[in-house]
């Protein structure tokens, strides 16, 4: 398994997929792939092995035209991707103001039926419900529809109750939130966010104001970069309503800055991307 800088190699190439050839129409030479993770400082034996790999796992589909294969995204790798890229550009959702109700959903699925529990279990949380106990999960919203939809994918549906309720006591909603959620770990999160990208942005823009500037490879990275490490975030944040967030919660300043940076850096990162992608004509059906 090769990683770069930390990071998954077959991750990083999910990320090109997603932020660039898929609205490329999908397709790409693997040279022009080679050539662009090669920026990363990646060997390129490292990028065909993983792309082969990727293949054997029907994330990634091969066309040959004449003496060149080019890569697309398999039915299974795309609805993934797609999945992905509405969920960090269309987060954070705005916040409503609280009513102070719990929505509750508790179920019971047997050990014979584990890869739907799991699964249920993982997109639960991915809504951003915390588990109060072994079966038994809240969140500040109503999310019924779309367990509804999750409970009808996985057959699940008998197995699942849902409830809006008040809490009576006997805690408060500090000690709620901190059995549910790690709020402090995603908080340290963010602060680690900001800590790493707040220079680089405040950088970049000092250079731009002497008149300066990064090259478009650079570009290209730190927009790739910025990215990848910021599409934890949306599935890690349950979105908890202002009045249950801690005093010192930078989560907002880390969106903010965010879409600052991703701002400055698109146009120049994309100009580049363009730029190895369509030194060979791109030929493949999609």
């Amino acid at each position: 398994m090769k990683f770069v800088n930390g990071l998954r190699l077959q991750s990083l190439v999910i990320t090109l997929y997603g932020d660039y050839i898929r609205h490329a129409g999908g397709c790409i030479w693997i040279g022009s792939l080679v050539e662009l993770l090669s920026h990363f400082g990646v060997s390129h034996q490292a990028i065909r092995s993983t792309i082969s790999r990727m293949k054997r796992n029907d994330l990634l589909r091969v066309e040959r035209v004449g003496s060149r294969s080019y890569y697309t995204l398999t039915n299974k790798s795309a609805k993934f991707i797609e999945a992905g890229a509405a969920r960090i550009f269309q987060f954070p959702m705005p916040r409503e103001k609280w009513n102070g109700a719990w929505h509750l959903v508790t179920y019971s699925v047997p050990e014979n039926e584990r890869a739907a529990r799991d699964r249920l279990r993982q997109e639960l949380e991915w809504l951003g419900y915390g588990m109060l106990t072994n079966a038994l999960w809240i969140a500040p919203y109503d999310h019924r529809d779309e367990i509804a939809q999750l409970s009808a994918t996985l057959g699940v549906q008998t197995r699942i109750e849902m409830f809006t309720a008040r809490h009576d006591g006997f805690s408060d909603f500090k000690n709620i939130v901190a059995r549910c959620w790690d709020v402090s770990a995603l908080n340290a999160r963010y602060v680690a966010f900001i800590k790493k990208y707040k220079p680089m942005y405040e950088t970049h823009c000092r250079i731009l104001q002497e008149g300066r500037d990064l090259k478009p490879s650079d570009y290209f990275v730190r927009r790739f970069m910025l990215i990848h490490e910021f599409r934890k975030f949306p599935y890690l944040d349950p979105q908890l309503p202002a009045e249950l967030l801690p005093a010192d919660w930078r989560g907002d300043e880390a969106v903010k800055l965010f879409k600052q940076y991703h701002d400055l850096l698109a146009n120049k990162a994309n100009e580049f991307f363009y730029s190895i992608y369509n030194q060979v004509s791109q030929q493949c059906n999609t």
